[in-house]
């Protein structure tokens, strides 16, 4: 009944190169979590199944990652005979539409009240829940809509489940997984599908990924290798969320560690710094960052300063994608 949470390490080489140069006590990994939510069945919007208490759990997330079965095992159970994944998720995206659809009825009520007044405001949003029903109505997602940037930061508010971005992970058998291997029909079915929405399907093997886990990190390595699998299911999916979300990762070196931080694209630098403490952003002055590709050509930190390598950006800059960041502040 309770979604199973997973904080996982985002994969990222770059703090293994730093620990060459500055030899630290601990590498630690930025993480992303994973909330792992029982699957929807038909009629979950209306109770089906434990299908409110599910649907809630989903209004949480910043995204959907949809697990979509596309592999023919007798010995493991599915809800149809059949494998056809791209009816399966317009089960799932059904029900989130009629759930988004119950809770924008219940706000065009509110609102129509409010408009009564006259504020421009109230009137704005009305017509804009209108039309947004009238799209819900014909089964479209509130993702697939065409809406202005003004008119999304009105709807962002309602947490709509349609309106998560999504990503579909094709769980195949392990017999369909590898680089030279041409994707089976049912995930090319489903890639047509996603194609429409424009969103990204990332191919697993859920029974592969069960065997990777259990390998110590060489033998993973050899594992993987021999599969023709240069990386994991897990750290694909990932990536992916990273850049279905606008993800970025900036780096510190300050002893006695090399870490890793997440912050969204666009992040200015007092922001960023707040990332690693509330005082680092009150009290920011200016943050001292490099470039990691000129890092690691340079080997040393002190010589990359010495060099005039290392900038000092001001509170206007924005964090790039592998920066190594050393923040000044004061309490």
């Amino acid at each position: 009944m309770e979604p199973n949470i997973a904080t996982v390490p985002v994969p990222d080489s770059r703090l293994e190169e730093l620990a060459r140069i500055v030899n630290p006590e601990k590498i630690i990994p930025t993480t992303i979590e994973f909330v792992d939510i029982a699957g929807l069945v038909k009629g979950a919007s209306k109770g089906e199944g434990l299908g409110n208490k599910f649907l809630s759990h989903i209004r949480e997330v910043d995204a959907v990652v949809h697990v979509v079965r596309c592999f023919r095992d007798e010995n493991v159970s599915h809800v149809y005979p059949d494998i056809e994944p791209v009816r399966d998720v317009d089960i799932v995206n059904l029900e989130l539409v009629l759930a988004d659809l119950d809770s924008i009825e219940k706000r065009i009520d509110k609102t129509h009240r409010m408009a009564k007044s006259g504020d421009k405001k109230y009137i704005t949003e009305y017509e804009l829940l209108v039309m947004v029903k009238e799209e819900l109505v014909k089964g479209i997602p509130v993702r697939n809509m065409e809406l202005t940037a003004e008119e999304r930061i009105i709807i962002d508010e309602l947490f709509l489940l349609s309106g998560k971005p999504v990503i579909y992970a094709a769980n195949v058998d392990e017999t369909d997984l590898g680089k030279d291997m041409e994707d089976p029909a049912a995930v090319r079915e489903l890639r047509q599908y996603a194609s429409k929405e424009k969103s990204e399907v990332v191919v697993v093997s859920a029974k592969i990924e069960e065997e990777i886990i259990q390998l110590d990190p060489g033998e993973r390595e050899l594992f993987m290798t021999g599969l023709g699998i240069p990386m994991s299911g897990m750290d694909r999916l990932i990536k992916a969320c990273y850049k279905l979300l606008g993800l970025i990762s900036f780096l510190t070196i300050k002893l006695p560690e090399v870490r890793a931080w997440t912050v969204r694209e666009g992040t200015r630098a007092p922001e960023a710094a707040g990332k690693i403490h509330t005082d680092f952003q009150k009290g920011f002055i200016c943050v001292e960052v490099i470039d990691y590709d000129i890092l690691i050509n340079i080997g040393s930190y002190n010589t990359a300063k010495e060099k005039g390598l290392v900038r000092r950006e001001g509170k206007d800059y924005i964090m790039k994608d592998g920066d190594v960041a050393l923040f000044k502040f004061s309490v």
